[in-house]
């Protein structure tokens, strides 16, 4: 009777330990409010990206011209009341070409961001909870990943896929998902110590339900940050190539203006000036709101 009870006693213990500990944190989000009070800069950031992703759904309404539309009468115009940003080299208005190009710009930072999130979180966890071969494997890929420069392995892949964006996605979710699957690793190692995974393998919770139920859960703030600042890069890796010739050259994107502009920097400075300064302005929003997400969401950047 005593060991029935104690048993029972056991059970009830292990399940409230298992709840309270995967409960969500309800203090994340409040201090993420708390943040936006304090940092003006995480809150420019917001308003920044906010109003970036409205002009990109609304760019029809925005722009004037067709982005693509050709107007040799008026090649490499000045700004003016008909072309505020000016025209390039093919008569095409610079500021719908700005508007329009938000577009992909933002689908280039956000969509090759998610799927290296989605891999790297994904391997990361694989390494972290089942360990010894899983591991050596996982990660020895990563660290020849991590072992190429960037910029050349993003060109290699490229180069040898084609220059369109569906493969600018692939050679960037190449080159970012292992430093995520790094850093989720390094978490899943910790977490499947505590007390509520040890609850969760007592009460004879699957692998996998402890894996997604339990870990994932714990690793999405540090998630959420990474993901923040991955898309200002992903930009800027993209600004990176096409200035180096690698890319859709019939794109409107930010960078591929900035590529294609650069012959005539000192005698139509506009030509690169306007996009130039939407991705200084979408990097440095991307990276003031990360960088605020991470002092709320951390607990050690906490004073």
């Amino acid at each position: 009777m005593k060991k029935r009870f104690k048993d029972t006693y056991t059970a009830e213990l292990s399940r409230q330990i298992l709840e309270a500990e995967i409960q969500p944190d309800q203090g994340v989000f409040r201090s993420i409010l708390n943040m936006f009070k304090v940092n003006r800069a995480a809150l420019l950031g917001l308003v920044l990206i906010v109003l970036i992703a409205l002009m990109a759904a609304f760019a029809p309404m925005i722009a004037r011209y067709d982005p693509n539309a050709l107007d040799l009468t008026s090649m490499r115009a000045a700004p003016s009341p008909a072309h505020w940003f000016g025209t390039d080299d093919l008569g095409r208005d610079v500021f719908a070409r700005v508007v329009y190009g938000s577009r992909i710009s933002l689908m280039i930072g956000f969509i090759p961001s998610l799927i290296s999130l989605v891999l790297g979180t994904v391997l990361g966890l694989m390494a972290g909870y089942l360990g010894k071969v899983a591991d050596g494997i996982i990660m020895r890929v990563a660290d020849v990943v991590l072992a190429f420069p960037s910029l050349l392995l993003a060109m290699v892949v490229m180069y040898t896929l084609g220059s369109n964006i569906l493969n600018m996605f692939i050679a960037l979710s190449i080159i970012n998902w292992a430093g995520t699957a790094r850093v989720v690793r390094a978490q899943t190692l910790s977490l499947k110590e505590k007390e509520f995974v040890e609850a969760a393998r007592s009460m004879g919770v699957s692998r996998a339900r402890i894996v997604f139920r339990h870990i994932l859960p714990n690793c999405l703030p540090n998630l959420i940050v990474l993901f923040t600042l991955d898309i200002p890069g992903s930009i800027m890796w993209e600004s990176s190539m096409s200035f180096l010739g690698v890319g859709d050259p019939n794109a409107a994107s930010w960078g591929l203006m900035v590529s294609q502009g650069k012959g005539y920097a000192y005698m139509c400075p506009w030509l690169i000036l306007a996009p130039g300064l939407a991705i200084l302005v979408t990097v440095m929003a991307f990276n003031f709101l990360g960088d605020g997400l991470r002092d709320a969401i951390d607990p050690y950047m906490k004073t």
